[in-house]
């Protein structure tokens, strides 16, 4: 946030008069959150659909005005709804407003909860205004003998300035805010503060529907108000004004008299707090970071955490607690010696992913439980023979208990200096952990962690004023100390998350599933799968070929060259020169975003929109193949990485490069799978997934009878669900038919609403319902399961997979609508798509446990949703294709068979089924 320059010349922001009256900060929440909500855009969203823009901006200018003015005390003031005493006075009273937008509506509770975790009061009163409560309270901080800030963005506020009192005014959304002082409102009104109210009565306030003199603006009531003295008098001697101004006061005498009551703020509210009791007392930190995880805010979150006006009291409080480090430099083996059986914390200093890490430094350290810790730092590029000799022993030795915060991370920066770290010896997974307690989560830095769970930075620099741990060097220089903090945080952090892994019944998770398909993945993405850049060049080429002839036809239609990637040139065309209907309506016109522009080519099959949307795909494809071709590594293989903490359901994600995103639906698309094959010296690839893997866990969980006999019955599924659906014979079922019971049996899993199938499949509403209605009847499990399952997550506030992971979803409880029914559809969504997570992890494992069993050279290569690649050695094709089928096909036992579909190829492409 910047602010204008004073024109008084007075204080800066953050000082005061006097340099140590307190200062009392008081913020209408209606407006200021208001204005963040047009000032944003309403792309800021959750994962679960809430829109957050008013809340994101609403903290970002409380978080600057908390860094910039240095309240000590501070409340927030609401409206508490539009009938007021002044609406009883004047029925038109801001009658003329919009109805406050829905999306905007859902979003001031929240602020009130995030405002609660910074224990901030709330204020509002029925049937008053939050001015009239700011003005009471303003009243009360000037007879405190504070310094007063006023925010809000309506200008009936500045009726309050005077020499005690500032208003903060937005000049531009919520970043810009100018000074009000006597002196800048008396600058830009020609008045003092005290007879804004009188100018406003004569001009009238558009916002608030209240109509002026006709005729009259700023600078003629101004120099009234200055001859006369002030309104009232003006009104006495309103016989004196001459002109038309002059008959058009007095015709409107009576207007202009109900202005200024209306406008006059109150001062002697009633309220349930006074002044003293808005003392900053800081934040409630755990709060703070919940609220944060369900609004997925993490720069945010960090920079409030950041002006807690507490946080200094919290840190004195750390470094009391006489936590003191040891850093030892080499003797590796004797300290190993000396903490011999215990679980020890583990980091890695280095860079890069798979197949092309380095690292150059590694910290050991025992936990700090005894309130003392002790830790050993190795330079790697420096490190002693012997050193190096007692590190890799141990790192190597899988009875050598360790903690490790990213596991697959540490493995591939270990191994690029040829050292083992034998991940079976990894106890705890700090990360992996932290995720399974809260999934929501965006982020899980171990910084941010050690803060929430420790109540400790792990800044070095800052070690004395911050609050980590005190160094006390037992030899050696003090290289290597953000390292060896880092370690004895992960050392702690592991204990202080095992009760909460046990309380979210997650322990299991970790140990069997999480943990162990670690392993797994870092071997997958230490192989990589062997890529052929001449034809990924090739491909290339063809794609911009494709973006230039499909933008030249688009040019062609309309007769000129534009920038199909702006949304404002695409605007002008669309909906001004080929006036087409209009799209959603947002900030900058109307949408062109890709769904809006496939519903507008379905409804007009105009010409400029195929090749546009052509254009798009060629664009998009030719931007896949750019990305693979830089990620192919020297060995000529891709080494993606597969994470484990991105998805709140379980599923597994790939990164640099994303091959999960790599499109199948179109012929286009699947080309660039030819791009992938065996690699030198195997035979061929094995491709193998689960057939209908989420109407499987669907039969499953609902126990649904019909559901259950459809799969055993081996029958086409959507054909038997067809037949039961529409009460024909299944040869009788069309093609449209399965399609439509398709889209509603997948639809239902994820929580599809009557409109959302309507849409999907182009048929009125109630025919869409009278579908779903039809579908229930004969599958009266699934209504049931599906209403069942919402019911038991708002009692026991989460979801459960087949394997107990789960997802926590507060919002089932919650008053707002929107977030409500949101989080309903991922209480549907959650269990199918997390059991069918959890389903293929352990086939995984499954499946790589009985590879090396079988002594077997062939390998696992990606997991990309529901299918597995693996690279099968020379004459083991039939044993790798009966370790897929038999494995993959045991993986969970469900009510009903995994049925499991292999493929064979040269390519990833050909081996598809």
């Amino acid at each position: 946030m910047t602010t204008s320059a004073r024109t008084d010349g007075t204080s800066s922001p953050g000082s005061t008069a006097a340099g140590t009256r307190p200062r009392l900060l008081l913020i209408d929440g209606h407006s200021m959150a208001y204005r963040a909500f047009f000032a944003l855009p309403d792309t800021l969203v959750t994962s679960s659909g809430q829109v957050t823009n008013a809340v994101y901006g609403f903290f970002s200018m409380l978080t600057n005005l908390l860094r910039d003015e240095q309240p000590t005390h501070l409340a927030v003031a609401f409206d508490a709804g539009r009938v007021t005493f002044r609406t009883e006075r004047f029925a038109a009273y801001k009658g003329n407003r919009d109805a406050t937008p829905e999306v905007f509506r859902g979003q001031v509770p929240l602020i009130k909860e995030v405002l609660e975790a910074l224990r901030v009061p709330a204020l509002q009163r029925d049937g008053i205004e939050a001015d009239d409560i700011l003005a009471t309270l303003a009243r009360q901080g000037t007879e405190a003998g504070m310094d007063v800030l006023v925010c809000s963005g309506d200008r009936d506020s500045l009726q309050l300035v005077n020499d005690d009192v500032t208003v903060l005014y937005p000049k531009k959304g919520v970043s810009e805010l100018a000074r009000m002082t006597p002196e800048a409102v008396e600058a830009k009104y020609k008045v003092r503060p005290e007879r804004y109210p009188d100018l406003a009565a004569l001009v009238g306030e558009t916002s608030d529907n209240l109509p002026g003199v006709p005729g009259v603006g700023p600078g003629v009531a101004a120099k009234w108000i200055t001859q006369f003295g002030d309104l009232d008098s003006l009104l006495e001697r309103r016989a004196e004004v001459t002109g038309k101004r002059g008959e058009a006061l007095r015709e409107h005498v009576d207007q202009v008299r109900l202005n200024r009551e209306l406008n006059a703020l109150l001062t002697d509210v009633e309220l349930p707090l006074g002044v003293q009791d808005l003392a900053l007392v800081g934040f409630d930190r755990e709060a703070v970071h919940t609220v944060s995880d369900t609004l997925q805010f993490g720069a945010l979150r960090d920079r409030l955490l950041a002006v807690d006006p507490a946080a200094s009291d919290a840190e004195e409080d750390v470094v009391s607690a006489g936590v003191a480090l040891a850093l030892h430099q080499g003797a590796l083996a004797d300290f190993f010696a000396e903490h011999a059986g215990r679980v020890l914390g583990l980091d890695v200093s280095g860079t890069g992913g798979p197949g092309r890490a380095d690292a150059w430094q590694v910290a050991v350290a025992t936990d700090s439980a005894d309130g003392s810790a002790s830790a050993v730092v190795v330079d790697l590029t420096t490190v002693a023979t012997d050193d190096e000799r007692a590190l890799a022993s141990w790192l190597a030795d899988d009875a050598s208990s360790k903690v490790v915060h990213g596991a697959k991370v540490a493995w591939h920066l270990l191994a690029a200096r040829g050292l083992d770290l034998d991940l079976g010896g990894v106890v705890c997974d700090t990360g992996l952990a932290a995720y399974l307690c809260y999934p929501d989560q965006r982020g899980y830095d171990l910084a941010d962690l050690v803060v929430r769970h420790l109540h400790r930075e792990l800044t070095v620099q800052e070690a004395s004023a911050q609050g980590s741990l005190d160094l006390e060097l037992a030899e050696g220089p003090p290289a290597g100390t953000e390292a060896a903090h880092r370690a004895v945080a992960v050392a702690d952090l592991a204990e202080a998350l095992a009760g909460r892994l046990d309380d979210r019944g997650a322990r299991g998770l970790l140990d069997d599933v999480e943990m162990p398909l670690a392993g797994v993945l870092v071997r997958m993405e230490d192989a990589g799968i062997a890529a052929d850049t001449g034809f990924l060049t090739e491909l290339e080429r063809g794609f911009a070929d494709a973006v230039a002839d499909s933008a030249a036809e688009a040019y062609a239609v309309i007769g000129r060259e534009v920038n199909l990637g702006s949304p404002k040139q695409l605007q002008e065309v669309l909906f001004e020169q080929l006036g087409m209907p209009k799209t959603k309506k947002i900030k900058t016109g109307y949408t062109t975003d890709a769904a809006s522009l496939q519903d507008l080519f379905t409804k007009t099959q105009h010409p400029f929109l195929a090749h546009l949307l052509a254009h798009r795909d060629a664009a998009k494809l030719r931007t896949t193949v750019e990305g693979l071709l830089k990620a192919v590594q020297p060995d000529g293989r891709i080494h993606t990485t597969f994470q484990q903490t991105i998805a709140a359901t379980g599923r597994l994600s790939s990164t640099d490069p994303n091959l999960q995103n790599i499109p199948i639906r179109t012929e286009s698309g699947r080309r660039i799978r030819r791009a992938f094959r065996v690699g030198a010296g195997n035979e061929t690839l094995l491709t193998a997934d689960y057939s209908q893997i989420e109407m499987r866990i669907m039969a499953h969980l609902s126990g649904d009878e019909g559901l259950i006999a459809a799969f055993r019955s081996g029958e086409d599924l959507h054909r038997y669900v067809g037949s039961r659906v529409f009460d024909v014979e299944p040869a009788e079922v069309t093609a449209e038919m399965r399609a439509k019971v398709k889209a509603m049996s997948y639809g239902l899993a994820y929580g599809l609403s009557a409109f959302g199938l309507s849409q999907q499949l182009g048929i009125a509403t109630g025919e869409a319902q009278g579908l779903m209605d039809d579908y229930f009847t004969r599958f009266g499990g699934v209504r049931d399961y599906l209403a069942g399952v919402v019911e038991e997550a708002r009692a026991t506030g989460y979801t459960a997979t087949i394997l107990g992971r789960r997802r926590y979803l507060p919002d089932l409880t919650s008053d707002n609508r929107q977030r409500r029914q949101m989080a309903e559809r991922m209480a549907l969504n959650a269990p199918i798509q997390g059991s069918a997570a959890d389903i293929i992890k352990l086939a995984m494992l499954g499946v790589q446990r009985e590879l090396d069993e079988r002594g077997l050279a062939s390998r696992l290569l990606l997991q990309v949703h529901d299918e597995l690649v693996v690279e099968v050695a020379p004459g083991e094709r039939e044993a790798a294709e009966e370790v897929l089928r038999t494995k993959m096909g045991a993986a969970y036992a469900l009510e009903v068979p995994l049925d499991v579909s292999v493929g064979a190829g040269e390519t990833w492409h050909d081996a598809g089924h």
